[in-house]
């Protein structure tokens, strides 16, 4: 764990390493990833099969062994035990309350020029959803990609996800169910996010690609951009917490931890003005760590990529969160609100001493898809517009032509471009 102090001399060049910091690693599997999205592209299910047997040990021969059950789905729903059920139905149900008031509305209006002029918003034909698997098997992850795809009307939802040894995880199966799933396929990896932008024999092509993965799995879709559209390309999940010496420093070291959890390289980050109550924090990090069953990850994340800013006023934790653009960012400060406004660039922001982020996670309704890696000061969390497409329309008559034509033709000879002007010009005349 890093401690800096803004009043230390080189307090700048200590964050600016943080700031610049890249945990993601994805030159590293960038060659192997090319190598399987080209045998995949030119072998397809021949391929896949290889692939599956190697890196889960299971053989992909007849149907049932290559695609799950829709009815496994809806069994697997069915013998949850209750409450586990009850809390999944919540979370659908907030999500997609939530995400229905995203849906964008069309236009059609007709201008000062008597130009018709609008757009309309429709769903892409299909989604390709990643679910991981093993150890890494999230059904909050599936309802919050999944779910916004159905919102925007996406007729054909498929999900992969691989199986070691042919196992599956009950809850992400009746996950799946509550949000209408319609393909579920026993394949992962980078090879599976290559046969959905290309398409096998048995899997048909899809128009984007969302979820979560691993190095090769972002890398993957990163390489494949343009073939299909893509989410993100996420890495180690951040947090960022800005908190005075009112909090309970317990909760503070539970809200860090909570993200030291996921992955060895993610980043947990403090800001606060009490190095007293910076001390305490890291002192219940100890205590807490030792106790989780995921305390090996904890640890080494904290470990290595953890840091506290001790700053002389609070407000100036303001400034350095921009810099730092983190994917998620608590606020437990009094006064929350020259903090909400003030930060223009975090992925979901928690207000208050009683918002934490793992709230966000499963049921709080906005969705947990964050840009990572500072991306935050240019993209957004996954939304129902990610599953959609804006096509806009012109419509103009005679008049209408006439009153802005000569203007796009003027345009178009001063571009050098005269048959641009002579479809305008001809119809003028």
């Amino acid at each position: 764990m890093k401690l800096l102090r803004t009043t230390d001399v080189d307090f700048e060049k200590g964050f600016r390493r943080i700031v610049d910091d890249r945990r993601e690693g994805a030159g590293d599997v960038a060659a192997d990833v090319a190598a399987i999205i080209s045998r995949v592209k030119a072998k397809g299910d021949v391929a896949l099969s290889e692939y599956t047997q190697r890196f889960d040990d299971h053989q992909l021969t007849e149907d049932g062994d290559w695609r799950i059950d829709l009815a496994d789905c809806a069994a697997a729903f069915e013998g949850l035990e209750p409450t586990l059920r009850d809390a999944l139905v919540l979370a659908a149900e907030r999500i997609r309350t939530y995400h229905e008031s995203q849906r964008p509305t069309d236009r059609d209006e007709i201008d000062s020029a008597g130009v018709r002029l609008g757009a309309r918003w429709r769903p892409v034909d299909a989604a390709g959803l990643y679910v991981p698997g093993g150890r890494a098997a999230y059904p909050s992850s599936l309802l919050m990609n999944a779910i916004p795809a159905k919102v925007a009307g996406v007729e054909r939802l498929v999900v992969v996800t691989p199986t070691p040894k042919g196992q599956t995880n009950p809850l992400v199966l009746a996950a799946a169910h509550l949000a209408g799933v319609d393909e579920i396929w026993r394949v992962g990896g980078a090879q599976a996010v290559a046969a959905l932008a290309y398409g096998t024999d048995r899997i048909r092509r899809v128009d984007v690609v969302t979820g979560p993965g691993n190095a090769w799995v972002a890398e993957a879709k990163r390489q494949l951009y343009g073939v299909v559209g893509i989410d993100m390309v996420a890495g180690p999940s951040e947090i960022l917490v800005i908190a005075d010496n009112k909090n309970d420093p317990d909760w503070i070291a539970a809200d860090l931890l909570s993200q030291a959890e996921h992955d060895p390289d993610a980043q947990s980050i403090l800001i606060t003005d009490d190095e007293e109550f910076a001390d305490q924090v890291a002192d219940r990090i100890d205590v807490q760590c030792a106790m989780l069953s995921t305390r090996r990850t904890a640890r080494a994340s904290w470990d290595d990529h953890g840091v506290i800013v001790v700053v002389e006023r609070l407000d100036q934790a303001i400034g350095l969160a921009n810099r730092l653009a983190a994917e998620h960012v608590e606020l437990a400060v009094n006064d929350t609100a020259p903090f909400l406004d003030g930060i223009r660039h975090a992925g979901s922001m928690f207000i208050g001493r009683m918002a934490p982020e793992a709230v966000g996670d499963y049921v709080a309704g906005p969705n947990h898809v964050l840009p990572t890696g500072r991306r935050a000061r240019f993209s957004s969390g996954l939304s129902v517009i990610d599953f959609m497409k804006r096509t806009s329309f012109i419509e103009m008559n005679h008049n209408s032509l006439a009153v802005i034509g000569p203007a796009a033709a003027a345009l178009a000879h001063a571009e050098g471009l005269p048959a641009h002007a002579n479809s305008i010009e001809v119809r003028l005349k």
